[in-house]
């Protein structure tokens, strides 16, 4: 097992690598937002040596936690995100004209293209519980230029995972496709996000392509995957992501009393991305330009609807040249 170290960033090299799939147990990093924000999130992807699994670009989880969430207007471009709620009401509004609330088991995705903003609040006027995970998936050449879009689904297909010891498990298949499984929401790359929620004592196996690059977060309880080359047990966290690499048909994964978990892989994502705030691009030039279109209020982003003037302003642009963040591992 090789093992990121959160607080230094920094391999573990010490532990046993192999030619063949790897298993890499990255710890996520706090990521204080706040503000009008004013809320603790935990940040899992991208790290330092890993950028993507699959076209997965970032995983944040915000809460659990009592807060008021106001996310004021703000651009992004080159991604769609995908909001996955544990606990309380999300509102959305963007600049297509969308404004819905979104709870537990129902799935946010919007699709930027060239160009889209958005708001983020929890419903009421007061702190309420919130939990949610918030992932983006980077858009291929074909789509990133084009124009923006959006989804809202409530009925999400399930996956039946047969037990080896307990129960049966179902994994919600909340975009792309798990073993004959597909979701709904549409998708550019070949990918799957999925939430699996295993039953106490129990122990089940997840299909996977060979072709494909798969990891697994801990959401809720006791987790283990057995996957490293003799079956040894990996524990993981609560926010804890587990780099499973390519050339695997599956794993296996148990509990003792009860856990939640999502799985994300895809196809390893063909191009070297340059991410800065809420733009994904391929250069430095066009998250010059975009976040110079921003804060000149261009037409580019359009205006959320029900909103006034309020917005968050972009902030300034590093005084070195971005680049690409290029794998690692």
């Amino acid at each position: 097992m090789t093992r990121l170290d959160a607080a230094t960033d920094e391999w573990d090299l010490t532990a046993d690598a192999c030619d063949g799939p790897r298993e890499l147990l990255l710890e996520p990093r706090e990521v204080p937002l706040g503000g009008v924000r004013a809320m603790a999130v935990h940040r899992s992807l991208p790290q330092r040596d890993l950028p993507t699994v699959g076209a997965w670009c970032f995983f944040d989880r915000f809460g659990p936690q009592e807060a008021l969430m106001r996310v004021e207007p703000h651009p992004h471009i080159g991604l769609q995100t995908v909001t996955w709620p544990l606990v309380g009401e999300v509102r959305h509004r963007d600049s297509i004209d969308s404004d819905v609330t979104i709870s537990r088991g129902v799935l946010n995705i919007m699709t930027s293209g060239r160009g889209i903003s958005h708001s983020e609040y929890s419903v009421g006027d007061d702190p309420i519980p919130l939990d949610a995970l918030q992932l983006w998936i980077a858009l291929p050449e074909s789509r990133r230029h084009g124009g923006p879009d959006f989804e809202r689904h409530a009925d999400l297909p399930t996956l039946r995972l047969p037990a080896l010891e307990g129960a049966d498990a179902d994994a919600t298949v909340v975009v792309g496709e798990l073993g004959d499984v597909v979701s709904p929401a549409t998708v550019y790359t070949p990918i799957v996000g999925a939430e699996v929620v295993l039953a106490p004592g129990s122990r089940v196996r997840i299909p996977f392509r060979r072709d494909w690059e798969y990891a697994i977060a801990g959401v809720e309880g006791d987790l283990v995957a057995h996957a490293g080359r003799t079956g040894e047990p990996t524990s993981l966290g609560a926010l804890d992501l587990l780099y499973l690499g390519v050339n695997r048909d599956g794993i296996e994964v148990s509990t003792i009393g009860g856990a939640m978990f999502f799985l994300l892989g895809g196809e390893p994502f063909a191009d070297d991305l340059v991410m800065w705030w809420n733009f994904v691009g391929r250069d430095h030039d066009e998250i010059v330009e975009a976040r110079e279109e921003w804060e000149a209020g261009s037409e580019r982003f359009g205006h959320v609807v029900t909103h006034g003037d309020e917005r968050i302003p972009a902030p300034t642009m590093p005084q070195v040249r971005l680049t690409p963040r290029r794998r690692k591992v």
